[in-house]
């Protein structure tokens, strides 16, 4: 006999959109929106709906029955940009990754503009991508991260993730895989390295508040302070973008303010350096004969400056946000937290200081 159409093919009855709604106790208006993630519901309401959602599995078949009809299965990943080192080889990760694992990759940037970022995660959610990997830097006041908690709820209702690069989690109860660096143990390796080589007055290019990255390798930073017992300064660190050409603005602004206060510079991230080690040598001061100097990520341009710098697995970070957001079945559906750790590269951009 001929299987009805709103049966699936083991002969159980399809769940309607109307029966989550009338599950819920909303509308279908209300339904479809708050599972397109445009609908800014009140936290009661929507987990009602996803309730509803889940227990009728009524997303799930959605999402089954539109892929039974798409040749090609993606992962989506949402970058900063594409020009910098960094987000360029995470992205040669996931690519690889997807690759393996017969995937397409969809790729999208954002400038960091929280709004635009949330935009592609809904646009990507709309391609069904069974993987919405977000990598770097945003600013998450209360309203992004409430929006873009939803949107977790309905990738993940879908069978998607979310998967979260190099930031920490929206928060306990969000359905998202987290994949983040040690900025601070990195961070304190190399603060601790220019202090065993005699440093007290170090530099610290690349301080931004807000975010999450800078935030984290500044604590490092405080904390080595700390272990030495080195008094902290708060004028000794600098306000800035991880741009090459902040780090120059950085330096040179500060060498032109009066007499050099510091004998070493912790730089944020490589390119900060690169900008820096520039300005340093307009004014005829040598790395590391006149001032030592530390990076971090161990990208372009560290190889070119013989820079001493903390090593970011950056490819294996791409490579294993793909593995766990489409291991998910095989992990009973659960959300991991990994933590990928750094360590120093010792190259020679530093010297000890005189007795």
């Amino acid at each position: 006999m001929a299987r009805r159409t709103s049966d699936t093919a083991d002969g159980r009855r399809r769940s309607t959109i109307r029966e989550v709604a009338d599950m819920a106790g909303v509308s279908v208006a209300t339904v479809s929106r708050i599972l397109s993630g445009s609908y800014p519901a009140s936290p009661a309401t929507r987990a009602r709906v996803m309730r509803a959602v889940k227990e009728l599995d009524y997303v799930a078949n959605a999402h089954a029955r539109a892929l039974a009809g798409t040749p090609s299965k993606s992962v989506a990943i949402v970058l900063n940009s594409v020009i910098s080192p960094h987000y360029a080889h995470v992205a040669q990760g996931v690519e690889t990754q997807a690759a393996v694992a017969g995937r397409l990759c969809l790729i999208g940037t954002t400038g960091g503009d929280p709004e635009r970022e949330l935009a592609m995660v809904k646009f990507m959610r709309e391609q069904h991508a069974e993987a919405v990997i977000l990598v770097g830097n945003v600013v998450a006041d209360d309203r992004y991260r409430e929006r873009m908690s939803q949107y977790a709820h309905t990738l993940a209702a879908i069978g998607s993730r979310l998967v979260l690069c190099g930031r920490p989690p929206l928060g306990p109860d969000v359905p998202a895989v987290v994949i983040e660096y040690d900025h601070a143990g990195g961070a304190f390796a190399a603060t601790s390295h220019l202090l065993s080589a005699g440093h007290r007055r170090i530099l610290l290019l690349g301080s931004r508040p807000g975010y999450t990255t800078a935030q984290g390798r500044l604590t490092g930073y405080r904390q080595a302070l700390a272990a030495y017992k080195v008094p902290h300064d708060p004028a000794l660190e600098v306000e800035g973008t991880m741009e090459w050409q902040e780090g120059h603005r950085m330096m040179k602004e500060r060498l032109a303010a009066g007499p050099r206060d510091f004998t070493a510079v912790f730089a944020v991230n490589d390119l900060i350096a690169g900008g820096a080690y520039r300005a340093l040598a307009e004014q005829n001061i040598r790395v590391p004969d006149d001032v030592s100097m530390v990076g971090f990520d161990n990208l372009p341009p560290s190889l070119d400056l013989n820079l001493t710098t903390v090593h970011l697995p950056h490819e294996e970070v791409g490579r294993t946000a793909v593995r766990l957001a489409l291991e998910h079945e095989e992990r009973g559906g659960a959300f991991p937290h990994v933590t990928m750790g750094t360590h120093l590269v010792l190259r020679d951009s530093v010297r000890p200081t005189p007795p």
